[in-house]
C-alpha cells in the first residue's frame, strides 16, 4: 500500500501543486487530518476504522465533484488502507482501483489542458501503482478476470496515450490471465490489442510471434469456426502472411509454422494444382481474398513491382487500415530494400 500512494496528501502524488487553489487545501488538510486522527490508538479505545473509511469515501466523493481529482484519490487510498486494516480484500481492491481511475483521469485532463505529450509522470506511475496492487488483490481473492480487466484497462489508456511500448506488456499479461481463465474470445481481443502495439512500435516479429499465437487459441475454439473466432481466423492469416512478406525470414530463420502458412501461396502450390484445394483447408478466408493474396506471395517472389501495385489497389477496400499499412510496407520494401528480414 504505502507504493501505491504512501501515507498522505503530501506525498508523490502531487497533490500540493495539483491542488485547485490555497483555501481549498487548507480546508482538505483540515478535514484529512481530522478523519485520520480517529484511527490514532487510545488508551482502552480501539480506533473506528469503520467510520473512518466512510468519512474518506464522502470527502472523496466532494473532492471529485470539484475536480480536485488528485485529493480524491489520495482519500480512496485512505479507504483502501481502512479496508486493509479491516481484511476487507475486494472494498481494497475497488478503493485502489478508483484512486487508479483518479489519477489516470488526472493525468488526461493534463495533457489536454496543457497540450502536453508527456503529461506529468507522478500521475501516470501512481495509477500504474495503484491498478497493479488492485490487481494483484483480484488475483490473491480468485479472480483472474477482474485482474485482467484492470491490465486491459491501463493498457487502453496507455495506448491512447500514444504509448504502445509501455501498452503493450498490460495487453500481454491480460491475454494471459484470461486464457488460464479460459475465456478465448476476451484473450484473443488483448493480443489483437497487444499486436498493434508492437506494429506501432515497429516491432515486426513480436507482432508476428503475437499473431500466430492468437491464430492457434481461435483455431482451438468451436469448430467450424463462426462468428468472433472466424473474424480473428481471417485477420491473423491475412496479417501474419503480410508480415512475412515484409521480413522476409531467410530459410534457416523461417519458423516451421510460418513457412507452413507461405507454402499454401507460393508458386509450387498453384503449378501443382493444389492452389484451389487450399481453399477448404484455409476455409475461413473468402475465396476471393485467398487469390489476391496468393497473387501477392507470387508477385513478391517474382519481385514484380507493377504487379504488386495493381494488387494492392485491389486489396485495399478488403484490408483492415492496419493491414493496407503493412501491404504499404511490403511495397516500399520492394522499391527500397532494407534487410529488414535479414
Amino acid at each position: 500500500m504505502a507504493a501505491a500512494g504512501g501515507s498522505g496528501p503530501a506525498g508523490p502524488g502531487g497533490l500540493g501543486a495539483a491542488g485547485p487553489g490555497g483555501g481549498w487545501d487548507g480546508d482538505f488538510l483540515a478535514r484529512y487530518r481530522l478523519v485520520s486522527a480517529k484511527l490514532r490508538k487510545r488508551f482502552l479505545r480501539k480506533p473506528n476504522v469503520s467510520e473512518a473509511a466512510e468519512q474518506f469515501g464522502v470527502l472523496a466523493r466532494e473532492l471529485r465533484a470539484q475536480e480536485s481529482l488528485p485529493y480524491a484519490a489520495w482519500c480512496q487510498l485512505a479507504v483502501a488502507r481502512c479496508a486493509q486494516s479491516l481484511f476487507h480484500g475486494p472494498g481494497e481492491a475497488q478503493a485502489l482501483t478508483e484512486a487508479a481511475r483518479l489519477f489516470l483521469r488526472q493525468e488526461r485532463d493534463l495533457r489536454q489542458r496543457l497540450s502536453l505529450s508527456g503529461g506529468f509522470a507522478e500521475h501516470l506511475q501512481a495509477s500504474h501503482s495503484c491498478f497493479a496492487f488492485a490487481a494483484r488483490l483480484h488475483l490473491e481473492l480468485g479472480q483472474p478476470a477482474l485482474a485482467a480487466g484492470l491490465c486491459l484497462e491501463l493498457g487502453s489508456a496507455l495506448r491512447d496515450m500514444e504509448q504502445p511500448g509501455q501498452a503493450a506488456p498490460h495487453f500481454q499479461r491480460a491475454a494471459e490471465l484470461l486464457a488460464a481463465a479460459e475465456l478465448p474470445l476476451e484473450a484473443l481481443r488483448c493480443l489483437g490489442e497487444l499486436s498493434s502495439c508492437l506494429l506501432l512500435t515497429r516491432d515486426y516479429d513480436g507482432a508476428l510471434a503475437v499473431l500466430t499465437q492468437a491464430q492457434l487459441l481461435a483455431q482451438a475454439g468451436p469448430s467450424p469456426s463462426s462468428g468472433a473466432f472466424l473474424e480473428v481466423l481471417v485477420r491473423c492469416e491475412v496479417s501474419r502472411v503480410l508480415l512475412l512478406l515484409l521480413l522476409q525470414p531467410p530459410p534457416p530463420k523461417l519458423l516451421q509454422e510460418h513457412a507452413q502458412t507461405l507454402e499454401k501461396y507460393c508458386w509450387e502450390a498453384f503449378e501443382s494444382g493444389a492452389g484451389a484445394g487450399q481453399l477448404s483447408q484455409t476455409g475461413y478466408l473468402p475465396p476471393g481474398l485467398f487469390l489476391l493474396l496468393q497473387s501477392t506471395v507470387m508477385a513478391c517472389q517474382e519481385k514484380d513491382l507493377e504487379a504488386l501495385k495493381v494488387l494492392q489497389a485491389e486489396l485495399w477496400p478488403l484490408l483492415s487500415p492496419e493491414q493496407n499499412h503493412l501491404l504499404h510496407l511490403v511495397l516500399q520494401e520492394m522499391i527500397s530494400p532494407s534487410g529488414q528480414g535479414a
